[in-house]
């Protein structure tokens, strides 16, 4: 059995997981002037939650803040909060809410979740890492990439910003 089996199977693992914001971290990355460069960044203000009921009934949200988004750089910052991108002052949350997920062999999970950025909803299937920590917690780590327009998040200023764009999260949860 592998070990995420084993942690998922435990009586231990069963209840509600609290995130621990100022352990964790929500960046991504996105192709700019025409894939030469890079635009890094972070969202600085979430939190979630998740539930394991069974070694095969896991759920979970987490809720972003559109508006703490930081690529460090303050006159872009503000442009992706605009209507064109992130359009926070009507979309003021980003959503993953995690609806299943299973074992895929040693400290590897598949989860089965959706994202919703701007009232739009979309698969989004995620490869977790398990860790768990010396003092409880686990951290889940992932990557995934998604296309930016699926979700009208449509603002090129001349072709410059790419469709894709790849997010990596690092979450740690604590039970409650």
């Amino acid at each position: 059995m592998s070990s995420v089996a084993t942690f998922l199977s435990s009586p231990k693992a069963v209840g509600t997981w609290n995130m621990d914001p100022g352990q964790s971290s929500i960046r991504f990355e996105n192709g700019t002037m025409w894939g030469a460069l890079k635009v890094r960044g972070a969202f600085t203000e979430f939190s979630g939650s998740g539930e394991i009921k069974d070694a095969k009934t896991v759920s979970g949200r987490v809720d972003i803040k559109a508006a703490s988004i930081n690529t460090g750089l303050g006159t872009r910052d503000h442009d992706l909060r605009r209507s064109n991108f992130f359009n926070t002052d009507h979309y003021p949350d980003i959503t993953v809410v995690v609806t299943g997920g299973e074992p895929a062999g040693g400290d590897v999970a598949r989860l089965e979740a959706e994202l919703t950025v701007k009232g739009i909803t979309g698969p989004l299937p995620l490869k977790v890492e398990v860790s768990p920590l010396d003092d409880g917690g686990v951290r889940l780590t992932t990557e995934a990439t998604v296309t930016r327009k699926q979700f009208a998040v449509e603002g090129n200023f001349l072709g410059m910003v790419g469709n894709r764009t790849k997010l990596k999260a690092s979450l740690v949860f604590r039970k409650a």
